[in-house]
């Protein structure tokens, strides 16, 4: 019997933290909508593939600085979807206003990043993050990868995964 093997690197590090508010909605009728909270949210990163002629399926210290990159982005910021059917999101005089039904909010436009998402769930988080490193390791030899697991934990031992596989 032949054995199959394959490869992961694993990382998850206290630079890959980062504060964030948001809102989310569920429900469909009637659609409930969250009142503004934030998290502490870390992030985990999993990568799959074969050894490179150095023995690795990526450089830790690249995946480290990429990840940290992209989670500096949304450090204190409210995140906000851009892509939500009953979320609307406009942009004037240096500030975004939000409108959901009834309530509105008001957020100066250098504290707010929106996300081309349809809620800012974890998952969406996740997926986010990982659409943004998949940018960075297409530049790589991305042949070599077989496997992109990116988590988001909201809440100490709340996670959120989104898995691309090549």
């Amino acid at each position: 019997m032949a054995l199959k093997k394959h490869f992961e690197v694993s990382l998850e590090k206290e630079t890959l933290i980062f504060s964030a508010a948001h809102f989310i909605t569920f429900g469909n009728d009637p659609v409930i909508c969250e009142a503004i909270h934030g998290h502490n949210y870390r992030v985990a990163c999993e990568v799959q593939g074969t050894l490179d002629e150095h023995a690795c399926v990526i450089d830790f210290i690249w995946l480290r600085d990429r990840l940290a990159k992209i989670t500096s982005r949304l450090d204190h910021h409210v995140v906000l979807p851009s892509q939500h059917p009953q979320i609307r999101v406009s942009n004037a005089d240096g500030h975004f206003e939000v409108r959901f039904d009834k309530r509105r909010w008001v957020f100066p436009e250098n504290e707010v990043l929106l996300l081309p998402v349809d809620n800012t769930t974890a998952e969406r988080l996740a997926e986010w993050i990982g659409n943004q490193l998949m940018e960075d390791l297409q530049a790589l030899d991305s042949s070599t990868f077989t496997r992109l697991r990116i988590g988001v934990d909201e809440n100490e031992g709340q996670w959120a995964w989104c898995v691309w596989q090549w």
